[in-house]
């Protein structure tokens, strides 16, 4: 349902919901307008589960030919040499994160021109509050990179951003389907209301943001 209601949508898909997604996934990725793919690492961070750079570099070659770009796998926690460590191995484009020291982004910036401009922005939970420290680093960056933040949605002021995923989108349509007003939708119906408000939500800006991705929150039973 997630996938149907995700048609002509760009989407990230995660290493870290393989499981879940299985081979039926195949037959949707060609509905979608954009697609990134990511590496799991906020799993790795939640779980405390390594993923094996080499497992996840093979799941990704199916996707690499189709989708816009290809995440690096980074370490959330702050261990930046270990990023730089995976990036070196295994490919993929550079994170920087607020837990990184500030002298990092320059060394990442010649990676991410070197992997097709991409260069993602993370922060570690939780992420309010954040919004100086962006600003300072969004000053940093040339325009001719592609910029993703990580689960960013609520800085999408932030012009310069291309794109960003959100991790609450199917629990927004569940919370939908409490509301006594509309309980009357079916799961389905409430996903819809959900995508539209994606599709409308970002104003419009100068430079326009290229792609706004969305990922399933793997806390959140699948239907």
């Amino acid at each position: 349902m997630q996938a149907a209601s995700a048609r002509d949508m760009p989407v990230l898909l995660s290493y870290a919901m393989r499981k879940t997604t299985g081979k039926w996934i195949e037959r949707y990725i060609p509905s979608f307008s954009h697609l990134l793919i990511d590496s799991g690492a906020y799993s790795e961070l939640t779980t405390g589960q390594k993923i094996d750079g080499q497992a996840y570099v093979d799941w990704a070659d199916k996707w690499r030919v189709m989708a816009d770009a290809v995440a690096g796998l980074d370490d959330i926690s702050g261990d930046w040499k270990r990023s730089l460590r995976n990036y070196e191995q295994f490919g993929g484009f550079p994170t920087y994160h607020d837990t990184d020291p500030p002298e990092l982004l320059d060394d990442l910036l010649p990676i991410a021109y070197e992997r097709g401009n991409w260069l993602g922005i993370g922060l570690l939970p939780p992420r309010t509050g954040r919004e100086d420290w962006l600003i300072r680093t969004l000053d940093r960056i040339p325009n001719d990179i592609h910029l993703h933040g990580w689960a960013l949605r609520r800085y999408t002021h932030l012009r310069r951003f291309n794109s960003m995923d959100s991790t609450n989108w199917w629990r927004d349509a569940l919370m939908l389907s409490s509301v006594n007003e509309i309980k009357h939708l079916t799961p389905a119906e409430c996903l819809d209301i959900i995508v539209k408000r994606y599709k409308r939500h970002i104003p419009n800006q100068t430079p326009k943001p290229k792609l706004d991705l969305f990922e399933n929150d793997k806390n959140i039973p699948q239907s």
